[in-house]
């Protein structure tokens, strides 16, 4: 029964509108509060075609091609200068079963089924307890099953090659425990864009890299005829009334100008996720305030751009629990350090396009005996050795009968809480944990091979500095994160401590497994290691047909949404951008102009 505004205070169209508009005002800078609230169908479209997708990345380009061959015209706009978002910059790992060519070829037995019960089983857990599945929206998993080696064929055929090994885990989170899917696209000889080269022709065919997926894929995009229009920001959008009727189209930003492009059948929504959104991350997590940085970051911004535009018409969120949840690599330990983006995939090189905005290499740290890391108050929080969150992965449950209460009994505890207490903070009221820095000396710089100086580490911006003395380089650490003064007695303190333990053997506060090294050679040295966050696994709410619905659990007409910008799937990776790009593709084009779609899942 529905409930009045009577009842409850406020009527849905005033609580979607108040809920859109207060979320997304403080969430986007320069998104203004009018262009949240949805935009007036226009007198004039600028542009128009039967489908438009917003964002040019793994689940748009999929999608455009896909809408394509099902007959519909097709508009892709995308904010940055160049296609790919956070894909392009990725490992190229797409872990697709159910059956694939790949996987029969090399003898690993997956099937629709298999992949659906692997996906959606309660019963698997990490050691720290966190379910992997148990939060997945079964509509939502079961279409990607059945779509899902389907789309292996599909990438191939448009211009995709995989590297030529048997499908495997690495790269792979949350891929399920029965069977191995983890296929890697190969970058042959399209030029990286962290690097600014090709990956040498020794190794073009056999590693893998996100350019060896987007590139091709734009270039079938291309080929087909989509319209790929760079430096467009969407920014609402455009539905016959405020909370109802179909979505009509988008309006975006694009040098100083408003374009309102007109989708005959439907919009679809790849715009990537949040996890750049300083204010829409913290609802699932208060503590990811602003100095936490993201993979991907600074080429392309995962803004809530999509989910924020959704939202202000009727959308709903969904799986919220996937999103905070402890597993997986929804925040990350730093794989280097001396940099602000060190997301341990992701190397910029001078040569990329985007070096003078990433500012330094990083230092890749291959043994934390050779530091401590410490707090903004200069205090250490943990074993510097233990690691980030884990997933699950081919057999990692071992053995392993599905829906077995003893897959989780079985399970020895480990409580990873490495990121927790990282991101605890010192006892402050304030959210975030502030910066961490990775103290050492020049015994460690040699040990590691490190260089440290430009571009190796970014010391014009605070992330990197040196000194004579623990004192000095305490009050050489200003970062603009750094919310007070590191206290230079404090880290003295907390060193001399450290050498005691490296003394007596045993680190008697953290237990790191006997340390090995004092840090007392002098230059002294800190380096940014502060967490890195990193998927999106929470987003609108979808159904089959990657089909937005809204808060009564109703589809919004004309809007599909799939990829990281879409709720309700713990998977990371690519897979489920470009199976969703074409579930939502293929249900789009089939959508009579201004009417219903006819079932194409």
């Amino acid at each position: 029964m529905k409930r009045s505004r009577e009842e409850n205070g406020i009527s849905r169209r005033d609580f979607v509108k108040t809920t859109a508009a207060g979320i997304g005002a403080a969430a986007v800078a320069g998104l203004a509060a009018k262009e949240i609230e949805g935009a007036q169908v226009p007198r004039h479209w600028d542009k128009e075609a039967d489908v438009v997708v917003v964002g040019a990345g793994a689940t748009g380009l999929p999608a455009a091609i896909q809408a394509i061959e099902g007959g519909a015209s097709v508009i892709v706009i995308d904010a940055n200068s160049d296609v790919g978002g956070h894909a392009i910059l990725s490992g190229g790992n797409v872990a697709l079963g159910g059956g694939t060519s790949r996987q029969k070829k090399y003898g690993i037995v997956d099937s629709p089924d298999l992949l659906f019960s692997d996906l959606t089983d309660w019963s698997v857990v990490e050691p720290n307890g966190f379910p992997d599945y148990r939060y997945n929206d079964k509509e939502v998993i079961r279409a990607y099953a059945d779509n899902s080696a389907p789309t292996l064929e599909w990438l191939i055929a448009h211009g995709v090659i995989f590297v030529e090994k048997a499908p495997d885990n690495a790269g792979g989170h949350a891929c399920g425990n029965s069977a191995l899917r983890e296929h890697h696209a190969a970058p042959m000889a399209w030029v990286q864009v962290q690097t600014g080269v090709p990956l040498d022709p020794e190794h073009q065919a056999t590693a893998s890299s996100g350019v060896g997926l987007i590139r091709p894929l734009e270039a079938s995009a291309r080929k087909l005829g989509a319209q790929i229009l760079l430096q467009h920001r969407m920014t609402s959008l455009i539905r016959e009334t405020p909370t109802s009727g179909r979505v009509l189209g988008i309006a975006a930003a694009s040098q100083g100008k408003t374009v309102n492009i007109r989708a005959r059948k439907g919009v679809i929504l790849g715009t990537g996720g949040h996890s750049s959104n300083v204010n829409f991350r913290r609802i699932f997590d208060p503590r990811l305030t602003e100095e936490y940085q993201v993979a991907g970051e600074p080429y392309s911004y995962q803004d809530a751009s999509g989910e924020i535009a959704a939202m202000s018409i009727g959308a709903s969120l969904w799986g919220a629990f996937n999103q905070s949840g402890e597993f997986g690599q929804n925040v990350t330990k730093p794989g280097k350090i001396g940099c602000r983006y060190g997301y341990v995939s992701l190397t910029f090189q001078p040569a990329s396009p985007v070096f003078a905005r990433a500012g330094a290499i990083g230092l890749a740290v291959r043994d934390y005996q050779n530091l401590i890391l410490v707090n903004q108050a200069g205090l250490r929080f943990y074993d510097e050795t233990q690691e980030q969150y884990t997933a699950n992965n081919y057999n990692a449950v071992n053995p392993y009968t599905p829906g077995s209460y003893l897959n989780a009994a079985n399970i020895k505890y480990s409580p990873s809480n490495f990121l927790n207490a990282a991101m605890a903070g010192t006892g402050e009221a304030t959210n975030g944990g502030g910066p961490i820095w990775a103290i050492f000396d020049a015994d460690a710089v040699t040990r590691e091979k490190w260089t440290v100086t430009p571009p190796h580490v970014d010391i014009a911006e605070g992330y990197f500095c040196t000194a004579g003395t623990i004192a000095e380089l305490a009050g050489k650490i200003v970062n603009k994160y750094q919310r007070k003064p590191m206290p230079a007695d404090v880290l003295q303190r907390t060193l001399a401590k450290y050498n005691s333990f490296v003394d007596a053997g045993k680190d008697a506060d953290f237990g790191k497994l006997a340390p090995k090294f004092k840090i007392e050679k002098p230059p002294f040295y800190a380096a940014w290691a502060t967490p890195v966050i990193h998927d999106t696994r929470s987003g609108l709410r979808i159904n089959s047909k990657c089909q937005v619905v809204d808060l009564e659990g109703k589809v919004i007409p004309g809007l599909y949404c799939g990829g990281e910008s879409a709720g309700g799937f713990s998977l990371h990776g690519l897979a489920r951008c470009t199976v969703q790009g074409r579930i939502a593709a293929k249900n789009a084009a089939a959508e009579i102009p201004g009417g219903a779609a006819t079932s194409k899942t």
